[in-house]
């Protein structure tokens, strides 16, 4: 198989299973898309009519008003075409040529900070503040652990290999979340260095406003970092040992070639691919933010957005972000199936 025909079939893979995923995500939500929708329009009507009294006060009885809020009503339901049931198939096939097209209309409750309801908008607001955090997160733990890991790997057994080992286990013991409050509780209140709330008190017209986040998330990329690169360490140390039993490395030993030209060159490179796709897969995960860390610390992204989402049951917010993270994660998997096969000759086509 060529090269270009590989590609071929993998971007044919990846469409096929992000239209299964939006399916499945509108037919999951689907029994209860009508009631709510609907619901929302009732809401957004009478809420901006209720802003603005000069229409209430046009009409000579409460009747005549009510009437009109119910035609404002009825024609908002019509537009969206909500008297269609949401499963036949004009109505599943527009919606996801839509979303296709990120057009995923407005939401039904929610806003951005500008108030702006457009789920496009809404979702580019989150997302650069959970890549911000989370995606840097991973970058700074996966270079941390990979040369630990490495170093430990290369020496089974030392102290440096234990302490690795111990602090891997006891960091993946506590839950991101209470970590997250302690740290809050010791830098925040105790020594007052970093905010307890991530989220500026600035509005992000402000010019100071990416300054002010980039000292807000201090202590959340400080915890997430703490707490994820052990494991990372330990997963890479299991990886080199493994390897450096080979006889290609025993060999260069023989030859007197330099301990850590073989472990950062050549058992690194071996050990790479494995690596590169949990790489792949952990920066892809990233972009969908942590709905419990956010929490924790109120940063303003994907996590926190799908958590408010899900709690008002906002469904074009659910099914944009789904969306979004969707073909993000494709993505990953389709550029970490290439860096494989860069890595490991055999996976390579001809």
């Amino acid at each position: 198989m060529t090269l270009k025909r590989y590609v071929a079939t993998r971007l044919i893979t990846m469409f096929g299973v992000l239209m299964i995923t939006l399916l499945i995500t509108i037919a999951l939500v689907g029994s209860n898309m009508d009631n709510i929708l609907k619901q929302g329009v009732v809401f957004q009507v009478r809420s901006e009519i209720t802003e603005n009294p000069a229409i209430a006060e046009s009409f000579s009885s409460v009747n005549e008003f009510e009437s009109f809020v119910q035609s404002q009503i009825d024609q908002r339901i019509k537009t969206l075409g909500l008297y269609e049931p949401w499963y036949s198939p004009q109505r599943i096939g527009f919606t996801m040529y839509k979303i296709l097209f990120l057009d995923f209309g407005h939401a039904t409750f929610l806003t951005s900070d500008s108030g702006s309801s457009d789920v496009k908008e809404i979702i580019l607001e989150k997302l650069p503040r959970t890549v911000l955090l989370f995606t840097t997160a991973t970058i700074i733990i996966s270079v941390i652990g990979i040369f630990l890991g490495a170093l430990s790997g290369s020496k089974a057994g030392s102290v440096i290999d234990r302490i690795t080992s111990s602090f891997a286990i006891i960091s993946s013991s506590f839950p991101v979340w209470w970590i997250g409050m302690l740290m809050i509780f010791v830098f925040s209140f105790v020594y007052q260095i970093f905010p307890a709330r991530a989220t500026p008190l600035i509005p992000s017209s402000d010019p100071n406003y990416i300054i002010s986040l980039l000292y807000h998330m201090t202590l959340p990329l400080i915890t997430i970092v703490m707490i994820g690169f052990g494991s990372w360490a330990y997963l890479v140390r299991n990886f080199i040992v493994g390897i450096m039993q080979e006889d290609f490395i025993i060999a260069k030993k023989t030859m007197g070639v330099n301990q850590k030209k073989i472990v950062y060159t050549h058992a690194l490179k071996n050990a790479a691919p494995p690596i590169v796709t949990i790489l792949a897969l952990s920066l892809s995960g990233s972009l969908g933010g942590a709905i419990i860390t956010e929490a924790v610390f109120d940063w303003p992204g994907m996590g926190r957005l799908y958590f408010e989402a899900i709690t008002v049951m906002d469904l074009p917010v659910i099914i944009g972000a789904t969306y979004i993270l969707t073909v993000f994660f494709l993505i990953s998997i389709f550029v970490a199936d290439l860096l494989y096969g860069y890595f490991d000759p055999r996976v390579r086509t001809e």
